[in-house]
């Protein structure tokens, strides 16, 4: 074999490794990070921060009770770093449904849930106060699961 053979060959197993190391690595994601998109043009409110920590270890929440199909199953056997889609991706319509006029129709749930706004509230609300009435239940104590827009939103209203 020629050096330059060998070169070739070494420089190919290295690339090779490289796009490998890329195609698996999947996506990190910061611990705590504010949920919000560029979809927006402006937000209404401040965007959450989020913590997946806090949800995973001191919960105990899998990936898939947030993240789901486009059916709204579960996504099972997820783990920290797999490569999922952004919320905004399928909840393409940014903010909230406009309440419908006197006399139009109210859109569908799965309508509905095309706003990308109206899925996350669905999604966060609906978890924080099953978990509040669980704590409720079993402590006698109000759960600590915030469930209002100012307690989500730190500063609250933008405008």
């Amino acid at each position: 074999m020629t050096k330059r053979t060998i070169l070739t060959t070494i420089a190919a197993v290295f690339s090779s490794m490289f796009i490998a190391a890329i195609l698996f690595a999947g996506t990190t994601v910061p611990d705590t990070f504010n949920m919000e998109t560029k979809a927006y043009e402006e937000h209404t409110y401040n965007p959450v921060p989020f913590t997946h920590k806090k949800h995973v270890t001191d919960y105990k929440i899998t990936c898939g009770d947030c993240h789901h199909d486009d059916k709204g199953k579960a996504l099972t056997g997820l783990k920290e770093g797999d490569d999922v889609q952004k919320c905004i991706e399928c909840h393409k319509n940014p903010g909230k449904v406009e309440k419908p006029k006197k006399g139009e129709p109210k859109l569908t749930d799965k309508e509905r849930r095309q706003y990308h706004a109206e899925a996350l509230h669905d999604n966060c609300k609906d978890c924080h106060s099953e978990h509040n009435k669980k704590v409720k239940k079993d402590t006698g104590k109000n759960g600590e699961a915030p469930t209002s827009c100012n307690k989500c939103h730190p500063g609250g209203k933008i405008k």
